[in-house]
């Protein structure tokens, strides 16, 4: 069950998506000018969804993802095209909308406005959480990975902004200047924390690959939970 801190970061992440930076993530996630800042945010991302996308398998015929977090849709895409059943959600109700009309017709996503963290969504082979996460503590990491693990039979991949001397002075930097439309705070976490909680909360499960991306204004580490 979510905690009282999950529920509170969630509905701030609603309301920044959904009234303030819509325009913002829809022009960042697609191929129009952006300015130097948001580019090595725009390549960070692509880099990180490659990644996640390379740890899943090519052929997903058969197989049900969770795409945890979705945004604009471009991951919920590519594992339709590979021929998975995708169930893709978001708190943000606009970027849903926006990840609606770009997706090509005819693919297996069930495109919806929710929590990942609910259990009503099902059982799933893999669960992708790309970037969803790294506004939330390390305890409410874990405890969203430990519900979703308890209805995934393969893997969880999910992302983490992990405690480093460059991010914190970003992030030191960015809080002297303060701005309407800034995402709510980034909170790092320390990347072997991270994993004693998740092997303590999941005894059953195993850590897989990891790999950190960094370049420019973003900062993002991504890991693999496999539960079978």
């Amino acid at each position: 069950m979510a905690t009282g801190t999950y529920a509170s970061y969630r509905s701030r992440l609603e309301t920044y998506f959904d009234r303030t930076a819509s325009k913002t993530w829809e022009q960042l996630t697609s191929d129009a000018p952006v300015s130097g800042i948001r580019a090595t945010v725009r390549a960070g991302r692509n880099s990180m969804r490659d990644t996640l996308l390379s740890w899943l398998p090519a052929d997903m015929r058969g197989l049900r993802l969770l795409d945890a977090g979705c945004g604009t849709g471009a991951l919920a895409v590519e594992a339709a095209q590979r021929g998975a059943d995708v169930v893709a959600i978001d708190v943000a109700g606009s970027l849903v909308d926006i990840a609606r009309r770009r997706a090509p017709r005819g693919l297996s996503i069930d495109w919806r406005v929710g929590d990942m963290h609910d259990p009503a969504l099902g059982r799933f082979d893999h669960v992708v959480a790309m970037d969803s996460l790294i506004h939330y503590p390390a305890f409410d990491i874990v405890d969203v990975l430990k519900g979703l693990s308890e209805r995934t039979s393969g893997s969880m991949l999910f992302t983490f902004a992990p405690q480093t001397p460059l991010l914190m002075a970003m992030l030191t930097a960015g809080r002297l200047f303060p701005r309407s439309d800034r995402s709510p705070a980034i909170l790092p976490v320390k990347h072997s924390l991270l994993r004693t909680l998740i092997v303590n909360a999941m005894p059953t499960a195993r850590m897989g690959r990891d790999r950190k991306v960094q370049g420019g204004f973003y900062t993002s580490h991504a890991m693999e939970v496999l539960t079978s």
